[in-house]
This record gives C-alpha cells, structure tokens and sequence, in this order.
C-alpha cells in the first residue's frame, strides 16, 4: 500500500475524480456521508471518489447527490480546521483530537473490561474486542507520543520558517501507523455487528458500543486532518514548495 498524503485535483477537476480526502478538507460536513457509506476519508483518502466507490460497490450517482446537495447548502457554523496555518493546526490537533483520546481511551478500557468479563462467556466475540481495544488504545497512546515529541515538532519549526531534519521518514510512519489503526476498527466493528448492541444488553454494553462509535468518528476526523491536510503541507514546506 502506498502511504502517501492526499493528492488535490487541479481547479475544475468533477466531483467523481476529485480524492475523498480533498472533499471532506474543503467541507468537512461531508464526513458525515462518507460515514453513512462507510467509505474510507482518511486512511484511504488518496483514492477518488470513483475509485472508492467501485471498491465498496456503491452506485456513483447515489453518493454524488449527496454529495451535491449538500454543497448547496450553508456549511455548518465552526471555522474549518483544514484551512488553519500548518502550526495552528499542529495545535488543533493535539488540543482537540489528541486530548479527545487521552480523555476517552481510558473511560472506554473501563467499560471494554466489565462488559468482556460480564458477558464474555455468552459471547467470546466481546473478549476479542477488548483484546483489540486494549491493542488500538496502546498503539493511540504510543503514537501520539511520537508525533508530539518528535514529527510535530520538526513541523512547528518549518511553519515558523526554522530548519528542521527530513519528516518524509517520520510523516511514511506515522501514515503506516494510520492504516494500522483503521484496519483494527474495522475489525471491532465487524465483531460487533456495526455496533448494535443486543435487545438484553445492559446499560455499560450499550454505553460501550455508543463509546467506540463516537471514538471512531473522531479518530477518522483526526487521522483524514493528517493525511489529507498537516502532512502534504508539512512536506511542501519541507522542499520548499510552500511558504511558512
């Protein structure tokens, strides 16, 4: 797999073979489309809409009406972090969806850890979920630390017109890192049936599942701004081919 940044179309480019990526930076409420599809915005978010949709088997034209009418309308209030200076949205980053994780991982181990031992027995499933959060929650926290002590940094330096050492090797990484995590919330996804909680699941199960959904969302939020936005200025600013 190629861990690349997202490429943006020239000027004019037709929604279809515009990338997922540059469509979701310009309107972030399309996010919120791409979700109901279940089409990838941030790890896979190089590929064009076209391609995307070909690889899930979804009819074009239902996502681009979407897609459409939804940029008729007014976007939603809230300045659009992807149009942020590449500094500030180092910032935006780590005070938002970084701290978002730091609050919410070890709240969700709590409540991964009761249900897979209550109910674990009657269904194994949930005891391999918590395996694969406890796994996802380490890799988080591990990751984060990277970037804040070492790429993000390096990033902050560029944006301030200061030299820094190459982040090529440290941006691949970090991406790699990205695909990792997508590819073990498609699994705990799959484990738990999109999560829909049973009809006798007790109220920490049901907290659980609406935990994990709300962590995906930000995490795919989070790792698109990345791959999408920070990262190809970040190497812009890296080889000169754009302005701090």
């Amino acid at each position: 797999m190629s861990h690349t940044p997202t490429v943006f179309s020239p000027p004019g480019t037709p929604l279809p073979d515009r990338t997922v990526g540059e469509i979701v930076a310009e309107r972030p409420s399309s996010a919120r489309i791409f979700q109901s599809f279940n089409l990838d915005f941030c790890c896979q978010g190089n590929r064009t809409l076209r391609e995307a949709c070909e690889r899930k088997n979804i009819p074009l034209t239902s996502i681009v009406e979407q897609l459409e009418a939804g940029m008729r309308e007014p976007e939603e209030s809230g300045d659009n972090p992807a149009l942020l200076p590449t500094g500030e949205l180092v910032d935006y980053i780590v005070n938002k969806h970084h701290q978002y994780l730091k609050d919410e991982l070890p709240r969700i181990h709590m409540m991964a850890h009761r249900v897979a031992n209550v109910h674990g027995g009657h269904n194994p499933k949930l005891i391999e979920l918590y395996n694969i959060f406890c796994d996802v929650a380490e890799e988080l926290e591990d990751h984060m630390v990277s970037e804040e002590h070492v790429l993000f940094p390096a990033i902050r330096a560029l944006a301030s017109g200061e030299k820094a050492g190459p982040i090529d090797g440290p941006v691949t990484a970090m991406m790699q890192e990205h695909d990792d995590h997508g590819e073990r919330l498609l699994k705990m996804r799959e484990l738990t049936n999109d999560y829909i909680a049973p009809p006798e699941a007790c109220n920490t199960y049901r907290a659980l599942f609406a935990g994990l959904v709300e962590m995906e969302e930000d995490l795919h939020r989070h790792i698109h701004l990345e791959n999408s936005v920070l990262f190809p200025d970040a190497l812009a600013l890296s080889k000169g081919e754009k302005t701090a």
